[in-house]
Protein backbone atom coordinates (compact mmCIF):
# COMPACT_ATOMS: atom_id res chain seq x y z
CA UNK A 1 0.00 0.00 0.00
CA UNK A 2 1.23 3.60 -0.80
CA UNK A 3 2.30 5.63 2.56
CA UNK A 4 0.33 8.66 0.80
CA UNK A 5 -1.52 10.32 3.12
CA UNK A 6 0.99 9.70 6.42
CA UNK A 7 1.32 12.67 8.20
CA UNK A 8 4.32 13.74 10.38
CA UNK A 9 7.70 11.30 10.65
CA UNK A 10 6.48 8.84 13.44
CA UNK A 11 9.82 5.87 14.03
CA UNK A 12 9.77 3.35 16.99
CA UNK A 13 11.91 0.97 18.79
CA UNK A 14 10.71 -2.25 19.69
CA UNK A 15 12.47 -4.48 21.66
CA UNK A 16 11.96 -7.89 23.29
CA UNK A 17 12.39 -8.73 26.97
CA UNK A 18 14.37 -11.80 26.19
CA UNK A 19 17.64 -10.26 28.03
CA UNK A 20 19.43 -7.10 28.27
CA UNK A 21 20.20 -5.02 24.93
CA UNK A 22 23.64 -5.75 23.31
CA UNK A 23 25.63 -3.50 20.41
CA UNK A 24 23.32 -5.39 17.34
CA UNK A 25 20.21 -3.44 19.36
CA UNK A 26 22.03 0.01 20.42
CA UNK A 27 22.85 0.16 16.27
CA UNK A 28 18.76 0.26 15.58
CA UNK A 29 17.64 1.89 18.35
CA UNK A 30 20.07 4.50 17.60
CA UNK A 31 19.81 4.69 14.21
CA UNK A 32 15.96 5.09 14.26
CA UNK A 33 16.11 7.79 16.37
CA UNK A 34 18.80 9.71 14.32
CA UNK A 35 16.21 9.35 11.29
CA UNK A 36 13.31 10.43 13.45
CA UNK A 37 15.16 13.04 15.18
CA UNK A 38 16.30 14.58 11.81
CA UNK A 39 12.89 14.38 10.12
CA UNK A 40 12.33 16.70 12.99
CA UNK A 41 9.60 13.53 14.14
CA UNK A 42 8.64 11.35 17.15
CA UNK A 43 11.00 8.72 18.37
CA UNK A 44 8.16 5.71 19.92
CA UNK A 45 9.08 2.85 21.92
CA UNK A 46 7.01 -0.03 21.95
CA UNK A 47 8.24 -3.36 24.09
CA UNK A 48 7.35 -6.51 22.39
CA UNK A 49 5.90 -8.35 25.55
CA UNK A 50 3.52 -11.52 24.05
CA UNK A 51 6.30 -14.25 24.46
CA UNK A 52 6.47 -15.13 28.53
CA UNK A 53 8.02 -18.29 28.02
CA UNK A 54 11.35 -16.35 26.28
CA UNK A 55 11.07 -13.43 28.29
CA UNK A 56 13.94 -12.81 30.93
CA UNK A 57 12.45 -11.33 34.23
CA UNK A 58 13.63 -7.97 34.64
CA UNK A 59 14.88 -7.17 31.23
CA UNK A 60 12.35 -4.39 30.48
CA UNK A 61 13.11 -2.27 32.94
CA UNK A 62 16.56 -2.77 32.28
CA UNK A 63 16.28 -2.08 28.54
CA UNK A 64 14.11 1.41 29.47
CA UNK A 65 16.89 2.35 31.53
CA UNK A 66 19.69 1.31 28.93
CA UNK A 67 18.22 3.25 26.65
CA UNK A 68 18.06 6.46 28.95
CA UNK A 69 21.64 5.80 30.29
CA UNK A 70 22.28 6.49 26.38
CA UNK A 71 20.42 9.40 25.83
CA UNK A 72 18.15 7.70 23.66
CA UNK A 73 14.88 9.24 25.19
CA UNK A 74 11.10 8.45 23.49
CA UNK A 75 8.08 10.46 23.20
CA UNK A 76 4.86 9.49 24.16
CA UNK A 77 4.02 6.70 26.53
CA UNK A 78 6.02 2.81 26.33
CA UNK A 79 3.05 0.52 24.26
CA UNK A 80 2.95 -2.84 26.28
CA UNK A 81 2.19 -5.34 23.84
CA UNK A 82 1.19 -7.86 26.95
CA UNK A 83 -1.61 -4.80 27.54
CA UNK A 84 -2.67 -4.91 23.94
CA UNK A 85 -4.88 -8.57 23.80
CA UNK A 86 -8.22 -6.67 22.99
CA UNK A 87 -6.28 -4.86 19.74
CA UNK A 88 -5.18 -8.06 18.66
CA UNK A 89 -8.38 -10.28 18.91
CA UNK A 90 -10.15 -7.91 16.88
CA UNK A 91 -7.68 -7.75 13.84
CA UNK A 92 -8.17 -11.66 14.25
CA UNK A 93 -11.72 -11.18 13.96
CA UNK A 94 -11.50 -8.72 11.23
CA UNK A 95 -9.22 -11.42 9.38
CA UNK A 96 -12.00 -13.94 9.82
CA UNK A 97 -14.28 -11.96 8.18
CA UNK A 98 -12.67 -11.51 5.37
CA UNK A 99 -12.36 -15.20 5.13
CA UNK A 100 -8.75 -15.15 5.08
CA UNK A 101 -8.12 -17.46 8.37
CA UNK A 102 -8.12 -20.92 9.02
CA UNK A 103 -7.25 -23.44 12.01
CA UNK A 104 -4.00 -25.40 11.80
CA UNK A 105 -3.13 -28.25 14.50
CA UNK A 106 -0.26 -29.64 12.52
CA UNK A 107 3.08 -30.34 14.30
CA UNK A 108 6.29 -29.04 12.91
CA UNK A 109 7.01 -32.05 11.54
CA UNK A 110 3.96 -32.26 9.21
CA UNK A 111 4.67 -28.42 7.50
CA UNK A 112 6.38 -27.70 5.02
CA UNK A 113 9.78 -26.58 4.44
CA UNK A 114 9.02 -22.89 4.92
CA UNK A 115 6.71 -23.97 8.04
CA UNK A 116 3.54 -23.53 6.37
CA UNK A 117 0.14 -26.14 6.11
CA UNK A 118 0.68 -28.79 4.19
CA UNK A 119 -2.13 -31.33 5.03
CA UNK A 120 -5.29 -29.98 4.10
CA UNK A 121 -6.31 -27.81 7.24
CA UNK A 122 -6.96 -24.67 4.82
CA UNK A 123 -9.30 -26.45 2.64
CA UNK A 124 -11.20 -27.68 5.92
CA UNK A 125 -11.35 -24.11 7.22
CA UNK A 126 -10.16 -21.18 5.71
CA UNK A 127 -11.93 -18.67 3.34
CA UNK A 128 -15.54 -19.36 5.61
CA UNK A 129 -16.48 -16.34 6.84
CA UNK A 130 -17.72 -16.67 10.39
CA UNK A 131 -15.93 -19.13 12.48
CA UNK A 132 -13.90 -22.00 10.72
CA UNK A 133 -13.72 -25.34 11.88
CA UNK A 134 -11.81 -25.69 14.82
CA UNK A 135 -9.83 -29.13 15.77
CA UNK A 136 -10.18 -31.08 18.98
CA UNK A 137 -6.41 -30.36 19.21
CA UNK A 138 -4.56 -27.69 19.82
CA UNK A 139 -4.32 -25.30 16.83
CA UNK A 140 -2.86 -22.65 15.40
CA UNK A 141 -4.36 -19.92 13.19
CA UNK A 142 -3.03 -18.92 10.09
CA UNK A 143 -3.28 -16.32 7.54
CA UNK A 144 -3.99 -17.60 3.49
CA UNK A 145 -0.82 -16.23 1.22
CA UNK A 146 -2.94 -15.80 -2.39
CA UNK A 147 -0.66 -16.73 -4.67
CA UNK A 148 -0.10 -13.84 -6.80
CA UNK A 149 0.85 -11.85 -3.60
CA UNK A 150 4.16 -9.86 -4.22
CA UNK A 151 5.40 -7.15 -1.56
CA UNK A 152 7.45 -4.46 -3.64
CA UNK A 153 8.85 -1.57 -1.46
CA UNK A 154 12.26 0.77 -1.88
CA UNK A 155 14.15 0.01 1.10
CA UNK A 156 16.09 2.93 2.46
CA UNK A 157 19.22 0.75 2.68
CA UNK A 158 18.81 -2.66 1.01
CA UNK A 159 17.07 -0.78 -2.40
CA UNK A 160 14.38 -2.36 -4.77
CA UNK A 161 13.18 -5.79 -2.89
CA UNK A 162 10.67 -7.50 -4.39
CA UNK A 163 9.53 -10.66 -2.57
CA UNK A 164 6.50 -12.71 -4.65
CA UNK A 165 5.55 -14.52 -1.43
CA UNK A 166 2.81 -16.03 -2.87
CA UNK A 167 5.10 -17.96 -5.15
CA UNK A 168 6.37 -19.54 -2.36
CA UNK A 169 4.78 -19.45 1.04
CA UNK A 170 0.91 -20.56 1.26
CA UNK A 171 0.57 -19.21 4.88
CA UNK A 172 1.90 -18.40 8.14
CA UNK A 173 0.60 -18.49 11.73
CA UNK A 174 -0.69 -15.34 13.39
CA UNK A 175 -1.82 -17.22 16.96
CA UNK A 176 -0.20 -20.05 18.00
CA UNK A 177 -0.85 -23.75 19.45
CA UNK A 178 0.12 -22.52 22.82
CA UNK A 179 -3.13 -19.39 22.48
CA UNK A 180 0.10 -16.84 22.25
CA UNK A 181 -0.27 -13.98 19.35
CA UNK A 182 2.52 -14.23 16.49
CA UNK A 183 5.28 -11.36 15.88
CA UNK A 184 4.03 -10.88 12.48
CA UNK A 185 0.25 -10.23 14.05
CA UNK A 186 1.30 -7.97 16.85
CA UNK A 187 3.96 -5.42 14.93
CA UNK A 188 1.38 -5.16 12.14
CA UNK A 189 -1.55 -4.23 14.74
CA UNK A 190 0.88 -1.71 17.03
CA UNK A 191 2.41 0.29 14.09
CA UNK A 192 -0.82 1.01 12.58
CA UNK A 193 -2.50 2.13 16.37
CA UNK A 194 0.83 4.10 17.05
CA UNK A 195 0.84 5.82 13.93
CA UNK A 196 4.40 4.43 12.42
CA UNK A 197 5.40 6.15 9.18
CA UNK A 198 8.43 4.31 9.06
CA UNK A 199 10.38 1.39 10.44
CA UNK A 200 14.17 1.21 11.37
CA UNK A 201 15.38 -2.12 11.44
CA UNK A 202 17.89 -5.12 11.54
CA UNK A 203 18.69 -6.95 7.94
CA UNK A 204 17.70 -9.74 9.81
CA UNK A 205 14.07 -8.63 9.67
CA UNK A 206 13.56 -7.92 6.39
CA UNK A 207 12.04 -11.70 5.27
CA UNK A 208 9.26 -10.41 7.86
CA UNK A 209 8.21 -7.60 6.08
CA UNK A 210 6.29 -9.18 2.79
CA UNK A 211 4.04 -10.78 5.54
CA UNK A 212 3.83 -7.86 7.36
CA UNK A 213 2.80 -5.81 4.09
CA UNK A 214 0.32 -9.12 3.13
CA UNK A 215 -1.50 -8.30 6.63
CA UNK A 216 -0.97 -4.50 6.74
CA UNK A 217 -3.27 -4.97 3.08
CA UNK A 218 -5.70 -7.52 4.31
CA UNK A 219 -6.19 -5.18 7.40
CA UNK A 220 -6.56 -2.35 5.57
CA UNK A 221 -3.58 -0.39 6.86
CA UNK A 222 -1.23 2.06 5.30
CA UNK A 223 2.48 0.21 4.57
CA UNK A 224 5.40 2.49 6.55
CA UNK A 225 8.62 3.09 4.83
CA UNK A 226 10.95 0.49 5.69
CA UNK A 227 14.94 0.77 6.42
CA UNK A 228 16.70 -2.33 7.31
CA UNK A 229 20.30 -1.83 8.17
CA UNK A 230 23.19 -3.88 8.19
CA UNK A 231 22.80 -6.97 11.00
CA UNK A 232 26.31 -6.78 13.32
CA UNK A 233 28.02 -10.11 13.49
CA UNK A 234 30.74 -11.33 15.93
CA UNK A 235 34.21 -13.29 14.14
CA UNK A 236 32.61 -15.91 13.61
CA UNK A 237 29.85 -13.97 11.31
CA UNK A 238 27.59 -15.12 13.89
CA UNK A 239 24.71 -12.51 14.32
CA UNK A 240 24.66 -10.55 17.42
CA UNK A 241 21.63 -11.47 19.02
CA UNK A 242 20.44 -12.11 22.73
CA UNK A 243 19.41 -15.90 21.61
CA UNK A 244 23.40 -16.00 20.42
CA UNK A 245 24.72 -14.81 24.14
CA UNK A 246 25.93 -11.64 22.42
CA UNK A 247 27.52 -9.66 25.21
CA UNK A 248 25.22 -6.60 26.66
CA UNK A 249 26.15 -3.21 26.86
CA UNK A 250 28.21 -1.76 29.13
CA UNK A 251 25.42 0.49 31.11
CA UNK A 252 28.83 2.69 32.60
CA UNK A 253 30.08 3.12 29.25
CA UNK A 254 27.50 4.74 27.01
CA UNK A 255 30.04 7.15 25.68
CA UNK A 256 32.23 4.47 24.00
CA UNK A 257 28.76 2.45 23.00
CA UNK A 258 27.66 4.99 20.99
CA UNK A 259 30.97 5.90 19.33
CA UNK A 260 30.82 1.95 18.65
CA UNK A 261 27.16 2.53 17.10
CA UNK A 262 27.99 5.25 14.94
CA UNK A 263 31.19 3.68 13.70
CA UNK A 264 29.01 0.47 12.55
CA UNK A 265 26.98 3.13 10.68
CA UNK A 266 29.29 4.56 8.78
CA UNK A 267 28.94 7.68 10.58
CA UNK A 268 31.39 10.86 10.84
CA UNK A 269 33.91 10.20 14.11
CA UNK A 270 32.96 12.43 16.59
CA UNK A 271 36.39 14.40 17.75
CA UNK A 272 37.76 13.34 21.10
CA UNK A 273 36.75 16.42 23.10
CA UNK A 274 33.24 15.28 22.75
CA UNK A 275 33.12 13.12 25.28
CA UNK A 276 29.38 13.39 26.99
CA UNK A 277 26.08 11.34 26.03
CA UNK A 278 24.26 14.67 25.01
CA UNK A 279 27.02 16.12 23.04
CA UNK A 280 27.92 13.04 21.40
CA UNK A 281 24.59 12.73 20.22
CA UNK A 282 23.80 16.17 19.26
CA UNK A 283 26.54 15.61 16.76
CA UNK A 284 25.44 12.72 15.60
CA UNK A 285 22.42 14.36 14.83
CA UNK A 286 24.17 17.26 12.87
CA UNK A 287 26.31 14.93 11.02
CA UNK A 288 23.75 11.78 10.26
CA UNK A 289 24.48 10.67 6.94
CA UNK A 290 21.82 7.99 5.83
CA UNK A 291 23.79 7.42 3.20
CA UNK A 292 26.86 6.40 4.69
CA UNK A 293 24.87 3.72 6.56
CA UNK A 294 26.41 0.36 4.92
CA UNK A 295 23.98 -0.87 2.15
CA UNK A 296 24.91 -4.65 2.92
CA UNK A 297 22.60 -7.19 5.01
CA UNK A 298 25.34 -7.63 7.83
CA UNK A 299 28.59 -6.25 9.29
CA UNK A 300 31.27 -7.04 11.35
CA UNK A 301 30.40 -5.95 15.15
CA UNK A 302 35.02 -6.12 15.53
CA UNK A 303 35.17 -2.84 12.74
CA UNK A 304 33.05 -0.92 15.37
CA UNK A 305 35.30 -0.37 17.93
Amino acid sequence: MSTAGHSAYRGRFAPSPTGPLHLGSLLAALASWLEARHAGGRWLLRIEDIDPPREQAGAADAILHCLQRHGLHWDDSVLWQSQRSAAYDSALAALQAGGHLFACACSRRELGPMGDCRRGCRERGCHQRGAPERPASPYALRVSVPATFSAHWQDTWQGEQDWPLGATLRDFVVRRKDGLYAYQLAVVVDDAAQGITDVVRGADLLDSTPRQRLLQQLLGYASPRYAHIPVLTDRSGQKLSKQNLAPPLEATAPAHNLRAALTALGQTAPPAEVSSVEALLAFALAHWEPAAVPAQPVVSATAAH
